[in-house]
């Protein structure tokens, strides 16, 4: 059966007016399952969400000719309630796309399972700060003439079976390949935000035969030098875990007739189709999201040429407005050029301390507003927030409550915690019980909160409102870790293992510290920096906590965000290596 493309002669998307000003000069098309536009598009889980937003504003910003392409995910990822246990509550968190997007009439099918599913996209264009955009398409199967089943193919973000997930990534891989042929883009590179969207390169792959006449048995019959130039790959996970593999046997049955399996065996392991190593097969240029990650990810899959460009943070989109006010009476270009953030650390204390206590009075009434439970403003907060996992290791300051109460004893301080469990991790689900059933323990001597079903809006104000941001996964586990590259930015000092980008940006006493060695980090060596550098620095020298943050604002937010991430990406993967051909030149074979 062949493809069908719902294509008008020339492509109306709409209207002229949305989507007419990106056809004539967009080249690079990014592909992620999640981003993060906005808090109330729930369209994203965690920090490959976040970061895909993130590029997507920086490359709004330096004009770069990109198009982003994600699924809808109408149910959003997670709504999380904590019941009187301290359990969390699984729930749907859906949104209403026609409240923010518009959709767009052009339509693709694929055969999935048998049938065909047809796809339409909604448009969101990212605005930047400077007033430029960038067009992200939302991929949607809820359509009519799809049969029941399909329609619900885009609706839950990493939700369902291992069916579903597959069914969600020939969606986003082939059916957003397909569909920005048929919106009239024409694209030169490929970018995938991580293996999720592999299967892109393989339904670019098909179109490339090689002659028979050339193909000795065993061989590949087709071209992948042609796919490795359009293609940029970038793995974020150190875990083999989070690796998606998928059977054979279900990708056979799903998309029969689409690929001789013996073919893909040789591009993505002979055991199990594996996205990342399908993707690292055919794509040219391949990199992790710091120099340890790149390190980590060469020696799980060797013999590849695997770079560095370490992630980066939108600067506008995480300095509180009390800090952005502080920043424009110096310079009105940190926005758009961060490097010129490398002078802030000549800010005034007076101006640097004030806007921090702003920051941490809208922390002290977010807390009192959803825990009910009241912070003091003049005592230290240790914010820990992200995905509750095993290897990030949420509860090693709990790992000795006698000790953590002598701690607090002689310097008192206070813990804000926030972070969703997968529906699916019940071992980290275990985790947050336990964690609320030691918080019950410790009070009301210590105070804390954990602030449930974290976003965009939620993380903003504990980033910002923090004192110190504590981060302990387990090495070499931490593929970067961007939420301390934000609470940099906003003056907070990083308490960090020695993991991820943390590596190059600690100079201990300087931008932060450090928990343990490059080897690894114990309970013991959080506690002995808490009481012997941290607090009692918090306490007793105002004045060089003062000169620390604005250490931390100057080399943390001149280096780590996303401006010089996308500037790297577009001399490195986006340019040096254009390729001759446009894929809207190509037809795909039957299917």
């Amino acid at each position: 059966m062949s493809e069908q493309v719902n294509r008008p002669a020339a492509p109306y998307i709409g209207s002229e007016a949305t989507i007419g000003p990106y056809l004539g000069h967009t080249r690079v098309a990014y592909f992620s399952m999640e981003i993060a536009l906005r808090a109330e598009i729930h369209t994203y889980s965690g920090g490959l969400g976040v970061l895909a937003g993130d590029t997507a504003r920086a490359a709004a910003d330096l004009s770069l000719p990109m198009v982003f392409v994600t699924l809808v995910s109408r149910q959003g990822y997670l709504q999380q309630a904590i019941d009187e246990d301290g359990r969390q509550v699984d729930r749907a968190d859906p949104w209403k796309p026609a409240d923010y997007a518009t959709p767009l009439r052009a339509k693709v099918a694929v055969i999935i399972g048998g049938r065909e599913v047809w796809i339409r996209p909604w448009l969101y264009p990212l605005g930047s700060a400077i007033g430029r955009t960038v067009p992200v398409l939302l991929l949607d199967t809820a359509l009519p003439e799809n049969h029941a089943d399909d329609q619900t193919i885009t609706d839950t973000l990493y939700g369902g079976d291992m069916t579903y997930r597959f069914k969600q990534e020939v969606v986003l891989g082939i059916g957003g390949l397909r569909l920005l042929q048929a919106l009239g883009f024409h694209i030169d590179r490929y970018h995938m935000n991580e293996g999720h969207a592999a299967l892109l390169a393989l339904d670019l792959l098909r179109r490339y035969p090689r002659p028979l006449d050339q193909v000795a048995p065993g061989e590949l019959k087709l071209d992948v030098a042609e796919v490795r130039q359009a293609c940029v790959f970038t793995t974020h996970t150190p875990i083999e875990a989070g690796h998606d593999t998928f059977s054979y046997e279900l990708v056979g049955h799903l998309l029969q007739g689409y690929i001789e399996l013996d073919q893909v065996r040789q591009l993505a392991g002979s055991d199990q189709l594996n996205m990342t190593r399908l993707a690292l097969n055919l794509s040219g240029y391949i990199n992790g999201v710091a120099v340890r990650h790149a390190e980590v990810t060469t020696r799980m899959f060797p013999g590849y040429d695997i770079r560095a460009i370490t992630n980066g943070v939108h600067a506008p989109q995480w300095a509180h407005p009390a800090f952005a006010e502080v920043f424009n009476r110096h310079s009105l270009k940190w926005g758009y050029s961060p490097e010129v953030m490398q002078r802030f650390d000549q800010l005034p204390d007076d101006l640097v301390w004030q806007a921090h206590q702003q920051a941490k009075g809208h922390l002290l009434e977010l807390v009192q507003r959803v825990s009910r439970q009241k912070l003091a403003l003049d005592v230290p907060i240790l914010g820990f927030a992200r995905r509750f996992t095993a290897y990030k290791r949420p509860e090693l300051i709990f790992s000795d409550l006698a000790r953590l109460q002598a701690i607090h004893a002689r310097y008192p301080f206070q813990l804000v915690l926030a972070g969703k469990a997968h529906p699916n991790d019940q071992p980290a689900k275990e985790l947050i019980h336990s964690i609320h059933s030691m918080i019950r323990a410790l009070a009301p001597e210590i105070r804390m909160a954990f602030l449930p079903n974290y976003d965009l809006s939620i993380a903003r104000t504990v980033i910002a409102g923090a004192d110190v941001w504590v981060n302990t996964p387990e090495p070499p586990m931490e593929a970067s870790g961007t939420s301390g590259m934000k609470a940099g930015l906003n003056g907070v000092l990083n308490l960090s293992v020695l993991d991820g980008w943390w590596i190059e940006a600690h100079i201990e006493g300087v931008t932060g510290w450090s928990i343990g060695n490059h080897a690894g980090a114990s309970a013991d060596a959080l506690y002995d920096k808490l009481e012997r550098a941290v607090l009692p620095m918090y306490y007793q020298d105002r004045p060089r906590w003062i000169w620390m943050m604005k250490q931390a604002i100057s080399k943390i937010g001149s280096t780590f965000n996303a401006h010089r991430m996308m500037r790297r990406y577009a001399a490195e993967a986006y340019i040096a290596r254009r390729p001759s051909w446009e894929v809207s030149t190509h037809a795909p074979p039957p299917f």
